[in-house]
């Protein structure tokens, strides 16, 4: 395997409906702009909650590593 060498960025993903959901927002808006996603890591797990203590979205923080073009 030839060295090469990777960048990796952390995402914030978002859904009303799960958190298995979010984490997969989070990587399919990645792709639409990079190019050779190699890992997406959960890191952390969170709700948004309303006024009221309902909760109104799920947040999957992630990060994600990619390759650098040429590398």
């Amino acid at each position: 395997m030839p060295d090469s060498v990777y960048k990796v960025i952390e995402l914030v993903g978002t859904s009303s409906d799960s958190w298995e959901k979010a984490a997969a927002n989070a990587v399919e808006q990645a792709a639409k702009s990079l190019r050779d996603l190699r890992v997406a890591e959960v890191v952390k797990l969170d709700l948004q909650l309303d006024a009221k203590g309902k909760i109104e979205a799920y947040r999957a923080k992630l990060n994600v590593s990619f390759k650098f073009e040429g590398s």
